[in-house]
């Protein structure tokens, strides 16, 4: 598995920003994908994993709705509920004050043993020092407008990530960034599955 190493605002005994790992950025897959690899290699015909996860959904969300936790091989699922307001007295909790608020996984150990079954080590990225990319405002903005002039006035994250050499992370960090403020660089604009950003 490629790793990445990436700093965290907490600093260590050396005065150091502590470091922390995460698995490669870019390494996502869709159903499609995750489809088309089950077809492939275990034998189950494109479709038939999608089926079994949107009935299996409705099921485990009607027997959670009646407060059900639900055991599977891929771990545990329960509702989780709130109260909508603070309340110190049991017997005061009435059911107008119940709130959904979301489910609670526990993935269990049988995701462990699988993984640890296919692993075979761990190897770094090359991944940039991306804290000292972007306190180079000159460059981060040479880049933007590469972008913006090669995409005709837009970019993305995708966009600015590989022509930054940043991760998808810190890439969307840096537009974000060019989106705040009193004098704002950009417009963030929802377009299908993903956001574009637009000069202002």
């Amino acid at each position: 598995m490629v790793f990445e190493v990436h700093p965290t605002p907490v600093k260590g005994k050396d005065g150091r920003n502590i470091v922390y790992v995460r698995p490669a950025a870019g390494k996502k897959l869709s159903m499609k994908a995750l489809e088309d690899y089950c077809d492939k290699f275990y034998g189950i015909r494109f479709g038939e994993l999608s089926r079994a996860m949107d009935v299996f959904m409705r099921a485990a969300a009607e027997l959670m709705a009646q407060g059900y936790r639900i055991d599977t091989p891929i771990g545990s699922f329960a509702p989780r509920l709130k109260l909508v307001r603070e309340v110190t007295d049991a017997d005061e909790v009435k059911a107008r004050d119940v709130r959904f608020d979301g489910v609670e996984y526990n993935p269990g150990k049988r995701w462990n043993e699988q993984l640890e079954k296919w692993s075979d080590g761990f190897r770094p990225a090359n991944n940039p020092d991306t804290q000292r990319l972007m306190a180079d405002r000159e460059l981060m903005e040479h880049l933007l407008q590469e972008c913006l002039t090669r995409f005709k006035g837009y970019v993305t994250v995708g966009i600015f990530a590989r022509q930054s050499g940043l991760t998808y992370y810190s890439a969307r960090k840096q537009l974000e960034l060019w989106t705040k403020g009193d004098n704002p660089r950009l417009l963030k604009t929802r377009r299908g599955h993903e956001y574009i950003y637009t000069e202002i």
